[in-house]
């Protein structure tokens, strides 16, 4: 039932008229009630006319409902997430690889509000759910379960490899098919929980983070020279790092198409016969894996001769062969000084503590009384071989373990080839790069480090405390998603030219708020306009500015 004027002739009649549908369906109007000419309900007529009207609705007439806010939930941070997401194809790609007519929530959208968590605020499963009342996500599932959630992590298991692929197919593009250099490290990632479970991932190794042993897993990334991330391995706490290197470089060459692959890694990981493993795998278009990797220092001792035939020059760069392979070697003078500085400090402070053992078995033979637990040479040679073993200076200071007596000495041989490879980068390669590109290659490598840092920091990728080793997988992937996110971000903010990291960013655009307010019986919604500045992000980042609506 609504209001209207009808005119007949000069007159105008106010009118109630309730819509109808006719025998035959038709929206018909019938007049309900004329309630007189509209000249003539001037002077407070109407007014009586309205508040009677109100009265009739429960209202009290005169005065104005009072507004009622409802929620204000983050929006311009989810939303610019969900854009950019759309943009790579992600969302149609995985709700492709996710489909399926047996279940009855919608797991791809699972996925991204998990994914979209660990970019704005790294929870748990339940955590999630908590986060979900707290934002405004577009297209959001509904009424989401903490089963749910796992059951959707178990779907990207259930099609892990249509899932990778669908991922690869979107960031193809990105990549320079002719020429592409690769990157590849390892972190460890801290897992709790006891007891084991079939094929456990939780293994208990050396933790970069903490420097001692603790239960992980080991997480494999390759990224372009871009600093894009387009493909990750899991695998078990104690696996050695070199098994690692090969399946994830096959992997991604296969995924990707390649044509060319350098390949650049962190010491660790050469080894002659991982060399020759690495030379053997090929590109699809049947080109040789090319490589840069760097060599471990615990075996520059190994290189002391070439290094020592070697005119740096100004540029602080020489190259030798090295078993049929190029050998580029880079010297910087400042980093040379510390070394050797660190070094003869760390001998000073183990030949004094050497000649303070001396001394304490000396005065113990001469029948003087010592404070604490009396010592023997052989109690001697143990503690002092474990301080040069802490300081790596067992080819310099060695204690003489044939002697009656307790003694040592300082191989000044020795010494003066290790002060050769102070400040010395030994890289192998065979490339036909210059020894300077090889150099800024590998130097980039430090960028995949940052991306580890990011993982750790941002999206909280540990503590783990999942059980099952394919809800491991799950998290890492989902925690892999959300650095593709990251990184691309990162691009396009630099890009821009915008000194802003992805995260300050999300945090900026998170004070757009999705407003919900109660007047009368109707509920209105609308967000907040966005600044000058969130304005200028959404544009750095290539998506749209928000709807009003």
């Amino acid at each position: 039932m609504y209001a209207r004027i009808k005119k007949s002739g000069s007159r105008s009649y106010l009118q109630l008229v309730e819509g109808h549908r006719d025998a035959e369906g038709k929206v018909r109007q019938r007049v309900v009630a004329t309630l007189g000419r509209v000249d003539q309900l001037q002077d407070g007529k109407l007014d009586a006319l309205i508040a009677g009207l109100q009265r009739a609705a429960g209202h009290t007439p005169g005065q104005e409902a009072e507004p009622q806010f409802l929620a204000a939930l983050g929006f311009g941070h989810v939303y610019a997430l969900h854009e950019l997401w759309s943009s790579l194809g992600l969302d149609e790609a995985l709700a492709r690889a996710l489909r399926s007519s047996r279940r009855q929530f919608d797991a791809a959208a699972l996925v991204r509000a998990m994914v979209f968590n660990r970019l704005s605020e790294p929870s748990s499963k339940l955590g999630v759910l908590r986060w979900l009342q707290t934002v405004s996500l577009p297209e959001a599932p509904q009424a989401a379960t903490h089963d749910q959630l796992l059951r959707a992590m178990d779907a990207l298991m259930d099609r892990l490899e249509v899932v990778e692929a669908a991922v690869a197919a979107q960031l193809r593009p990105l990549l320079d098919r002719s020429l592409s250099i690769v990157f590849y490290d390892l972190t460890t990632v801290r897992i709790h929980g006891e007891g084991t479970t079939r094929g456990d991932l939780r293994a208990f190794g050396m933790n970069k983070d903490t420097g001692g042993i603790a239960r992980q897993f080991v997480l494999g990334v390759i990224q372009t020279a871009g600093g894009l991330p387009i493909a990750h391995q899991v695998h078990a706490g104690n696996v050695a790092e070199v098994a690692t290197l090969l399946p994830a470089i096959e992997q991604a060459v296969a995924r990707y198409r390649i044509e060319q692959v350098v390949l650049v890694a962190d010491r660790g990981l050469l080894s002659l016969d991982n060399l020759e493993a690495v030379e053997a795998l090929k590109t699809p278009a049947g080109q040789p894996l090319q490589y840069i990797l760097a060599v471990p220092a615990r075996r520059y001792s190994e290189f002391a001769e070439i290094v020592a035939a070697m005119d740096f020059g100004t540029a602080g760069l020489a190259e030798a062969h090295w078993r049929g392979r190029r050998l580029v070697v880079a010297h910087d003078d400042a980093r040379a000084a510390q070394h050797t500085a660190r070094r003869r400090t760390d001998i000073e402070r183990i030949e004094a503590e050497g000649e303070r053992m001396a001394r304490r078995l000396d005065d113990a033979e001469a029948g003087k009384a010592l404070r604490g637990r009396r010592s023997n040479d052989r109690r001697a040679y143990l503690r002092f071989s474990e301080l040069v073993k802490d300081a790596g200076l067992s080819r310099i200071v060695k204690a003489d373990l044939a002697a009656e007596r307790f003694s040592f000495s300082r191989d000044e041989t020795a010494l003066d080839a290790a002060q050769r490879l102070d400040g010395k980068l030994l890289l192998v390669t065979n490339t036909d790069l210059a020894p300077d590109e090889v150099l800024a290659r590998y130097k980039a490598l430090a960028d995949i480090e940052r991306g580890f840092r990011v993982l750790k920091s941002d999206i909280e990728i540990a503590p783990v405390h999942h059980r099952l080793p394919e809800r491991i997988r799950a998290h890492a992937l989902i925690c892999f998603l959300a650095l593709v996110l990251h990184r691309v971000m990162r691009q396009r903010l630099r890009a821009a030219g915008v000194d802003q990291t992805p995260t300050a960013v999300l945090k900026i655009l998170a004070t757009i708020q999705r407003h919900q307010v109660r007047l009368g019986r109707d509920t209105l919604a609308g967000i907040n306009a966005p600044s000058a500045q969130q304005l200028e992000l959404f544009e750095a980042l290539g998506t749209k500015a928000p709807p009003k609506h």
